[in-house]
């Protein structure tokens, strides 16, 4: 026959190195995303120096390189804020999996617990319903404190969007300075 509290032990490990291994994996899709990106970006820069200093080597005069370093310019700002945002999406992504299995778990954890609890409190000795009562108002405190990490995780992610935003408009605006004022300068 086996101990109720084992099979508790074993199913809680098994559980836990469930949630483990999803959040590894989530951790190395994430890594292989990011140097996949990475090695496009530093492709594309390779591809983008060597194109413009062969542009610039063709210069015949002072005017001319002025003005393809002007050109030069625009697209490698659109194209740090497109990695940028690249960026931003995997990392905000990531972060959507990692809450949601944190979540998962904590919802399983709960259920769990207050389970435990009240099998407790059923078989308990006199007194044995005050231990009852505190460990059900810490697993309320803890899930107010979860819930309150959780909408703070939300919050941060909103104001990264918006930053994010701000600066994909000013760098945009930037570009289109510079651009203006390359063709103002002929």
């Amino acid at each position: 026959m086996s101990n109720p509290n084992i099979d508790q032990l074993a199913a809680a490990q098994k559980a836990n190195a469930e949630v483990m291994m999803a959040l590894l994996r989530t951790a190395f899709n994430g890594v292989e995303r990011l140097t996949a990106l990475n090695m496009a970006a530093s492709r594309e820069f390779f591809n983008n120096a060597v194109n413009n200093t062969q542009q610039l080597m063709g210069a015949k005069d002072p005017a001319e390189v002025a003005k393809l370093n002007s050109q030069l310019a625009k697209p490698n700002v659109e194209k740090w804020t497109e990695y940028s945002r690249s960026i931003y999406d995997l990392v905000a992504q990531m972060q959507k999996e990692v809450t949601s299995v944190m979540e998962s778990q904590y919802s399983s954890f709960t259920k769990n617990a207050s389970s435990a609890v009240d099998k407790a409190t059923a078989g308990a000795p006199v007194g044995g319903d005050v231990f009852a009562a505190a460990m059900k108002s810490m697993l309320s405190a803890s899930t107010k404190a979860f819930d309150n990490m959780t909408s703070m995780a939300k919050q941060l992610s909103d104001i990264a969007e918006a930053n994010m935003q701000v600066a994909t408009k000013t760098a945009t605006k930037a570009a289109s300075a510079t651009a203006a004022a390359a063709k103002k300068s002929k």
